[in-house]
């Protein structure tokens, strides 16, 4: 099991800043986001602290 890796964060000259995350850890079987293209994150962070969090996007439901 890989959930432990080296990846990179970096800005594109376009502005845009991506994660590139290690292959085998995001080809491990338990990584917790299956997708084959893309998928919708939420990203946050506390100040003061160095770490950065990235969970699964979820939708409001409408009523």
């Amino acid at each position: 099991m890989v959930n432990v890796g080296k990846g990179r964060l970096f800005r594109r000259a376009d502005g845009k800043y991506l994660i590139y995350l290690p292959l085998d850890m995001a080809t491990d079987s338990m990584f917790p986001f299956k997708t084959e293209s893309s998928v919708r994150v939420k990203v946050s962070f506390k100040i003061g602290n160095k770490k950065l969090t990235i969970e699964p996007f979820e939708e409001p439901l409408e009523e």
